[in-house]
């Protein structure tokens, strides 16, 4: 079972962020985790099924890195 702490930083309007490096560390962890999971017998359900969706968050977290990289090289480029 995975346990982290994720900050959260306020915004001004009153929203909450969390900070994208902890999104993607979230993301592959619990990916990890069903595939440890999946293979050891303790999540139900095949596990071809249990790696694709993992995948799938492997992927997001993926998109979610090149999204900020984008975003902060354009800030570069600004500077």
């Amino acid at each position: 079972m995975i346990q982290m702490s994720i900050p959260l930083v306020p915004t001004a309007d009153g929203g909450l962020l969390i900070p994208a490096g902890h999104v993607t560390a979230l993301l592959r962890g619990l990916a990890a985790d069903w595939v440890r999971s999946g293979s050891s017998g303790e999540m139900r359900g095949d596990e071809q099924t249990i790696r694709d969706l993992a995948a799938v968050l492997t992927e997001l977290a993926d998109q979610v890195d090149v999204e900020c990289i984008g975003f902060a090289s354009e800030k570069d480029d600004e500077a």
